[in-house]
């Protein structure tokens, strides 16, 4: 846990860690679980009703794997080459690309995650 410090505190990373992400694989577990007796019982009412939690937790889940994956204590900084210019060709600048991010992802539940990812139709990137 205190591998980022002195930038993150090792007390807040186990509370992320301990408390928000294990509160969405914890409700996620039972989210499945009843889903999975709607889906035996044929209730199509409550399957469409879970389908808000399944993807509110379960995005909380996979969004917490990605951040643990990608952090790193020599990490940080600007992008580099490809990624750099790729950044610079669509938003004009890595700070406003960052600023991008910020309004894009202030209001998403769950404490505003965002992701920046290439869409292969436009062979941009996007910010969701």
């Amino acid at each position: 846990y205190g591998a980022l410090e002195p930038y993150v505190s090792a007390e807040i990373m186990q509370l992320h860690h301990s408390k928000h992400h294990a509160t969405y694989v914890n409700n996620l577990n039972v989210t499945e679980e009843k889903y999975q007796e709607a889906l035996a019982k044929g209730d199509v009412t409550t399957q469409v009703a879970l389908q808000p939690a399944l993807k509110f937790n379960g995005g909380g889940h996979i969004n917490h794997t990605i951040f643990w994956t990608n952090l790193s204590p020599n990490g940080g900084g600007e992008p580099q080459g490809e990624l750099m210019e790729a950044i610079k060709r669509d938003f004009g600048s890595f700070q406003k690309m960052k600023e991008k991010m910020s309004a894009v992802t202030v209001a998403v539940q769950g404490s505003g995650w965002g992701g920046l990812g290439f869409d292969k139709d436009s062979g941009r990137l996007r910010i969701d």
